[in-house]
């Protein structure tokens, strides 16, 4: 498969993945409107409700990361970066994804994978409310290092087709979101 065209299929997932999960944030916002429509209107409260909605944060900045990543929102010193040539944006971003982003992802999988194997080992369950999905959220921690592993594959090729004078097509949505 040529570099241009795992480069598009890899943004395009990430990004009907990370439009997908955007509908995730008008479930959380109804949940958690009705939370408190139910506690303040007629005093009813529920553990389930409010674990629910910190569950679905969970999700979505879990799945949301590598969209996040796609679209530049991450943060960065931009004092420098911002007064660099395209070559040079480049270059800082493949070494970011090189030297950074790939350990920091590694780090995260090491430290974790016992985490969640234990968590699957006992099908964690929450404690106050008994919501019996604890060890598939604690999954999404290495759903994330992956997502995010394929986001980083997606810039290192598109860092290299640009050093290489190659500009991705792709580019230029990212291009298009930034100025807006």
């Amino acid at each position: 498969m040529r570099h241009s065209a795992l480069l598009s299929r890899l943004d395009t997932f990430t990004e009907c993945l990370g439009r997908a999960v955007s509908w995730l944030l008008l479930i959380m916002m109804l949940v958690q409107f009705a939370i408190v429509i139910l506690r303040y209107a007629f005093n009813i409260n529920s553990i389930v409700a409010q674990e629910s909605v910190m569950f679905l944060h969970a999700v979505v900045f879990m799945l949301a990361a590598s969209y996040t990543l796609k679209h530049d929102g991450h943060v960065r010193v931009d004092i420098f970066y911002r007064r660099l040539s395209m070559r040079g944006r480049a270059w800082i971003d493949l070494l970011g994804t090189l030297l950074l982003l790939f350990p920091v992802l590694i780090f995260i999988a090491a430290s974790s994978l016992g985490y969640v194997a234990k968590s699957w080992a006992i099908l964690e369950r929450s404690p106050d409310s008994g919501i019996p999905v604890v060890f598939l959220l604690k999954s999404l921690i290495l759903v994330m290092v992956v997502l995010l592993s394929l986001q980083g594959i997606a810039q290192m090729i598109r860092q290299v087709m640009m050093l290489r004078g190659r500009m991705p097509s792709i580019d230029t949505d990212k291009e298009n979101h930034n100025s807006a």
